[in-house]
């Protein structure tokens, strides 16, 4: 069975940085798109940005973009959320997600084309 964890969050002030990271356990990552999304209380799973699995092309929505970097590494077998100039209104849980079709997909941040989640990992900014 596909399973996905994240860690890398936690409690940061504005501005500051967080990188997170997500690891496939007992299979590659590799053939497969990912994406992060993120959840913060009493809000609809938002998609913040996503690779694809074999031209590595990224998707981000408009509140990363300039700020965030997604990006895989197949020698640790994961993929990474590098969050730099955080805003308070990026709190809120971040989940990995996994695509299982091997077919481009034109919503890459929609969370209905992924098939495989992790358990998340809490980001707070605050002062």
């Amino acid at each position: 069975q596909l399973q996905l964890v994240e860690s890398g969050g936690g409690w940061v002030q504005p501005g500051g940085s967080l990188r997170l990271s997500c690891a496939g356990s007992g299979f590659s990552l590799a053939g497969y798109g990912i994406a992060w999304f993120r959840q913060a209380p009493g809000q609809e799973r938002e998609g913040i940005a996503s690779i694809e699995r074999a031209a590595g092309n990224t998707a981000y929505a408009n509140s990363a973009k300039g700020r965030f970097a997604i990006d895989r590494d197949s020698t640790r077998n994961s993929v990474y959320l590098e969050m730099n100039n955080l805003k308070s209104e990026d709190t809120g849980v971040y989940f990995c997600a996994l695509r299982d079709l091997p077919v481009r997909t034109l919503t890459p941040l929609a969370a209905v084309e992924y098939d495989y989640w992790g358990q998340g990992t809490q980001v707070t900014v605050s002062t």
